[in-house]
C-alpha cells in the first residue's frame, strides 16, 4: 500500500527486455534505499512494483506483460523521470489516501492552464472507469495522490499546486501525455459487493437501476442505466 505522497523523482536508467515482460532499473538518488530490501514494493509511476535487486542509489524490478499492457511503464525510455514512493508503514503519515499501485486503466492530460499560482489540469479516463471518478473524491495519476475539483463524462479536471508540479513529473506534462489512473479503493469495491451472489455470475454487469432496486434502493429515478 502507498498514500500517493510522492518521495522523490528518480530516472529510468535501464530497461531490458526479456522474454514479452521486463526488468527496469530506476536511478533513485533522492530516495533513502537504505532500508528497502530485495522483495519490498516501490511505486514507480504509480506502479506498485518488487524490488528484485537494490544498489544505492539504484533498483531493479521486473515488469510483467500485464503490467506493461496496463499501464505507462513500457512507453519509458532511458532518462525518463519518473515518480517514486516507498511501501507505507504503519508509522508513514497517511497524507494522500490509501493507494494500492494497482492501476486501473491508462488517461492522458487533455489540458492544464494557469488558476491563480496553481495550476488547473483536465484529464481524460477510459470510459469504463467514469462512474467511479466522483467530485471532491480523490484519485491517483502517475502515482499522485490528487482531488477531483469536477467531473464532466470521463473527463475530470483537478489543481495542480506549485509544489507538486515542481517535486513530481507532472509538471513536464503537456496535453496528451498519457498517465497511469487508479480510482479510489472504496467505489472499486463497493460496486463489486453490490453484485451480491451476482458476482459469481460471468455475465454480471456493474451496479444498474435493477439491481439497486433489488437491494433495496426504491424510487431511485436518478441512479445510471
Amino acid at each position: 500500500m502507498f498514500t500517493g505522497i510522492v518521495q522523490a523523482a528518480g530516472r529510468l536508467a535501464a530497461s531490458e527486455r526479456t522474454g514479452g515482460d521486463c526488468r527496469l532499473t530506476i536511478a533513485a538518488e533522492g530516495l533513502d534505499l537504505g532500508a528497502v530490501r530485495i522483495g519490498d514494493s516501490i511505486a514507480v509511476n504509480g506502479v506498485c512494483l518488487t524490488a528484485v535487486t537494490v544498489a544505492p542509489p539504484h533498483f531493479a524490478a521486473d515488469v510483467s506483460v500485464e503490467t506493461l499492457e496496463r499501464t505507462t511503464l513500457g512507453r519509458l525510455g532511458q532518462g525518463d523521470r519518473v515518480n517514486l514512493e516507498t511501501a507505507l508503514t504503519l508509522a508513514t503519515p497517511l497524507g494522500g489516501h490509501l493507494v494500492s499501485g494497482h492501476v486501473d486503466g491508462v488517461g492522458e492530460v487533455r489540458a492544464r492552464e494557469p488558476d491563480g499560482r496553481s495550476e488547473r489540469w483536465r484529464f481524460r479516463a477510459p470510459a469504463r472507469l467514469a462512474r467511479y471518478i466522483a467530485e471532491k473524491g480523490s484519485i491517483c495519476v502517475d502515482g499522485v495522490s490528487l482531488t477531483v475539483n469536477g467531473v464532466n463524462g470521463a473527463e475530470f479536471d483537478v489543481n495542480i499546486v506549485p509544489h507538486t508540479a515542481t517535486v513530481t513529473t507532472l509538471g513536464d506534462y503537456g496535453p496528451g501525455q498519457p498517465v497511469n489512473l487508479e480510482v479510489d479503493l472504496i467505489a472499486r469495491y463497493l460496486e463489486r459487493l453490490m453484485l451480491g451472489d451476482r458476482a459469481a455470475d460471468p455475465d454480471a454487469t456493474g451496479v444498474t437501476r435493477d439491481l439497486l432496486r433489488r437491494a433495496g434502493f426504491e424510487g431511485s429515478d436518478t441512479a445510471g442505466d
